[in-house]
């Protein structure tokens, strides 16, 4: 029997948005908050990543923050 490797790519940090991405009229959510729910995401996934591939992890993952 051939165990297949399981594809588990190291989760990608979400890109920021520009400063002009926002238009300043109190959205709710702003282009902002949500980059800030995303970065949150990103983090968990990244440290649930690094748990998986510890031997990979210091070498290939940035550290968020």
């Amino acid at each position: 029997m051939v165990v297949e490797p399981v594809y588990d790519p190291m989760p990608r940090e979400p890109v920021a948005p520009a400063l002009e991405d926002c238009c300043r009229s109190g959205c709710a959510p702003c282009v902002f908050d949500l980059y800030e729910d995303a970065m949150e995401r990103y983090r968990v996934q990244l440290a649930a990543w690094r748990q998986r591939h510890p031997g990979q992890a210091a070498a290939s993952a940035p550290t968020p923050g």
